[in-house]
């Protein structure tokens, strides 16, 4: 498996993936996804055989994106890369792909004291809420959405990794 960048041609399968992941994620055409990735400070797949099996975008502060989790951590964290999004084909979840992915975003951060994201705890995902505490994220504070889920805001404090 390859972690590399999110090119051009990607746009189709990041948004067959993202859209299969609702309601983990909010739903994208390529034009949403096309915008996002311009707007990004780093977006990723991880690519098997030329097959792209799970992507994320991830914003930093100053971005120009209208989300109100993004926002909410913009109003508490000065310096921070925020993991808007990430989703994995179904088919090839429980292999390390969001573990890989994780791993070779704070490699690309290298400097910023935290990575920060929301996970949903109404719906609830309990997969993904034990999967961000296991890699190190704690809770931060909680959040109801103006589209009417509740989330769990959390941050991964990566100023002491060695």
């Amino acid at each position: 498996m390859e972690i590399r960048p999110l090119h051009r041609d990607d746009l189709a399968a990041a948004v067959a993936l993202n859209n299969a992941s609702i309601p983990a994620v909010s739903e994208a055409d390529i034009a949403k996804m096309q915008a996002l990735v311009a707007e990004s400070r780093l977006s990723l797949v991880a690519e098997e055989r030329g097959e792209v099996l799970g992507f994320c975008i991830n914003f930093g502060p100053g971005a120009q994106y209208g989300s109100v989790n993004y926002r909410w951590f913009c109003e508490r964290y000065d310096d921070f890369v925020y993991l808007d999004r990430i989703a994995v084909a179904e088919t090839a979840r429980n292999r390390g792909i969001g573990t890989a992915l994780y791993a070779a975003v704070e490699q690309h951060i290298a400097g910023a004291p935290w990575l920060l994201c929301e996970v949903n705890l109404r719906p609830r995902n309990d997969g993904s809420l034990r999967f961000h505490h296991r890699i190190g994220f704690v809770e931060v504070g909680q959040q109801e959405t103006d589209y009417g889920i509740l989330v769990s805001m959390l941050a991964k404090d990566l100023r002491d990794q060695s």
